[in-house]
């Protein structure tokens, strides 16, 4: 008998793309999105690694106080659009107030009706941090070229939903008194203000033990030291399903928590195509001709 072959990553960007999708069906993604939120849900949407975790964690502990009985934070605080595919219920309670989801959808496609907490994120530092997330999860560490990958990501970018439709789509509600809009580098630089602003968002009364116990729970030293309750495990599960991956990936959504690092990993030249994109697809339509000045304008307004 010939013994069943072992279960192996993909070791290029073509194959990777293929067999992501077999993640998610379009049907599934449909029928969660015709979830209804109530007026006092929070739904938390910034694009993928652009600190969707770090602000469900300080969510949960705020609304908790401290609360960390849960496998993963997803578990917590549901994403929306993998909802159905995980058969996850909505509408079920939820173990604080306000009940909060997860999303990265732009303002159009996002379900309505609730409150939305956005962080956005220099998209230098956000390819990434992407890359470093699906390296040992959708493809073998090493086997794929970062340079390559974010040069594919740029050319091959959905027109309906990307980073930068993503962005533009949120910095247009940057006055919605419904939208709390901040770049993951304020919360680097301000994490007592951040907490401050998100625990009046969402209704929170904050006393100074509860602002120490999040700036606690939501330091990096913290989540890196119970990062598996931070590493999507329902959805690795899944992918290992459907996508027939190997088991315990070495992947983690909690990794440095830095901002600049791009400088270290990408080349000149993939530097230079994602500021190109940024003049062609965001400066147009915000006024600001880089990452810089528009975090600098969000920075003076909160």
């Amino acid at each position: 008998m010939n013994p069943t072959p072992l279960k192996k990553r993909p070791d290029s960007l073509e194959e990777q793309k293929v067999v992501r999708q077999r993640l998610l069906t379009e049907d599934e993604i449909v029928r969660a999105l015709a979830f209804k939120p109530n007026e006092d849900d929070v739904i938390i949407s910034p694009w993928a690694k652009s600190g969707t975790t770090w602000t469900q964690q300080m969510v949960h502990c705020l609304r908790t106080r401290g609360d960390m009985d849960f496998e993963d934070i997803s578990s917590a605080i549901p994403w929306i659009e993998t909802s159905e595919a995980l058969g996850i219920d909505l509408s079920a309670p939820q173990r604080g107030r306000p009940r909060a989801f997860k999303s990265h959808l732009p303002w159009h496609t996002v379900p309505k009706g609730a409150r939305y907490i956005v962080s956005l994120r220099d998209p230098r530092d956000q390819v990434v941090s992407l890359y470093r997330f699906f390296e040992g999860w959708f493809f073998e560490p090493g086997s794929v070229d970062i340079n390559e990958f974010v040069e594919d990501l740029v050319t091959t970018r959905t027109p309906e939903n990307n980073y930068w439709v993503h962005l533009v789509s949120w910095w247009e509600q940057k006055d919605n008194p419904r939208v709390l809009l901040h770049c993951y580098e304020y919360m680097l630089a301000n994490p007592r203000k951040t907490i401050e602003r998100v625990a009046a968002f969402i209704g929170v009364q904050l006393d100074e033990a509860l602002r120490d116990m999040t700036l606690e729970y939501t330091s990096m030293e913290f989540m890196l030291k119970h990062k598996h309750q931070f590493s999507d495990a329902p959805m690795r599960r899944l992918s290992e399903a459907r996508c027939d991956l190997p088991a315990d990936s070495d992947s983690a959504k909690v990794r440095q928590g830095q901002s600049g690092t791009h400088r270290q990993e990408l080349s000149e030249e993939t530097i230079r195509l994602l500021d190109e994109t940024w003049q062609t697809e965001v400066a147009p339509k915000t006024g600001h001709r880089n990452y810089e000045t528009l975090a600098a304008q969000l920075a003076e307004t909160g």
